[in-house]
């Protein structure tokens, strides 16, 4: 397993605006300029060892930050034709699998990933409520190599201040995990 790291876009960058297919509903998902809320984007897929090791605890805090008002995304942007395991089926059964209450959606274009600068699986992104962006990175130091505990303490930190009406520190670190599996031709 090659580990990739996040680009870290620059904090304050607005958000990119997108409608994508949530694979459990077959339902569109769009997150335009009248979303008036915070948003928790996070660029995921079905099979890298590095999404796969801090699940439980990932669809918990997305789980939560929905209810406490956020718009949350998880999408997978990876080619399915290479990594048919990421395919919208085994997106639909891997969301039923863990229990997202929020959407899981496909960017079979990868423009949305593009869009977002968006290079590994893991990759977070949070805009607070005018969807200027104020955290981006990793959601703890927890890795599938490591010791330490999954405890999702710098995403939830970064929710937390946004909920709160603070900013949150720009200490923030790189996410590290799979590269996203891009199309031939089509890598940023």
């Amino acid at each position: 397993m090659v580990a990739t790291s996040s680009i870290m876009r620059a904090l304050d960058s607005v958000s990119f605006y997108f409608n994508l297919t949530d694979v459990s509903t077959s339902t569109p998902v769009e997150l335009s300029s009248t979303t008036k809320q915070p948003v928790l984007l996070m660029f995921i897929c079905n099979h890298c060892p590095f999404v796969l090791h801090i699940m439980k605890q990932l669809t918990s805090l997305a789980n939560q930050a929905q209810e406490n008002g956020f718009f949350v995304a998880a999408i997978s942007s990876n080619d399915i034709q290479r990594y048919p395991q990421d395919s919208p089926e085994k997106m639909r059964e891997f969301a039923n699998q863990y229990g997202f209450n929020f959407p899981y959606l496909y960017d079979e274009c990868q423009a949305v990933a593009k869009n977002y600068s968006a290079t590994c699986t893991p990759d977070f992104f949070v805009y607070d409520g005018r969807h200027k962006l104020v955290y981006r990175g990793q959601m703890d130091s927890a890795r599938p190599n490591n010791s330490l505990p999954v405890t999702g303490d710098d995403l939830t930190q970064a929710i937390s201040d946004v909920l709160s009406g603070n900013k949150p520190s720009t200490q923030q670190f790189p996410s590290i995990g799979c590269n996203i599996k891009w199309k031939p031709g089509n890598q940023p």
